[in-house]
């Protein structure tokens, strides 16, 4: 069994680099994080300014970052990273847990969305097993960075859900127009 931490991101650049730039990101936008890039994001504020940045540790070891967005409106979206090796270990899924216990007991928010390719089935498993529900599929609407244009889904969690324990299904086709 696996201890799993999220603990706030407090400027350790050099280790936020290494991980960032070390692994391959194959669902995101860009696979291969440059050192350029993310040492001017971190020059600029970005891992801190108008969002909040957690480590995921498992094990006492950084095997992933949680970046949530618009942590001051009330429906934040979120970026969910893990290292090749974390991958398949559940801790995509805790993470999300943790996620809505800190954005919905901690944060008042109201409800959380997140985005991912329609081909990343792993994270669409997470989504679902830790309560969210797929409220949209939208064709063509995630731009890779090597030009070509992939399927998106779209998952949410509500925090009516997230108090009662429960998942409420959406009304899918409500409109028969």
């Amino acid at each position: 069994m696996t201890a799993l931490e999220i603990r706030k991101f407090n400027s350790e650049n050099e280790e936020l680099l290494n991980l960032l730039c070390s692994n391959e990101w194959p669902f995101h936008v860009k696979v291969q994080l440059e050192p350029e890039t993310i040492k001017n994001e971190i020059e600029k504020g970005y891992y801190s300014e108008g969002r909040e940045t957690f480590w995921v540790i498992e094990n006492e070891q950084k095997v992933g970052i949680l970046i949530i967005d618009d942590i001051e409106d009330t429906i934040p979206l979120f970026d969910l990273r893990l290292t090749k090796e974390a991958r398949g270990k559940g801790i995509g899924q805790k993470s999300l847990s943790w996620l809505k216990d800190y954005l919905y007991g901690e944060k008042g928010k109201i409800r959380i969305e997140g985005y991912t390719r329609a081909d990343n089935l792993a994270m669409r498993k997470c989504f679902t097993k830790a309560g969210f529900v797929k409220e949209g599929y939208l064709r063509k609407a995630w731009e890779n960075d090597d030009g070509t244009i992939s399927d998106t889904v779209l998952y949410a969690s509500i925090y009516d859900d997230w108090k009662d324990n429960k998942t409420t299904p959406i009304k899918l086709d409500e409109v028969p127009y």
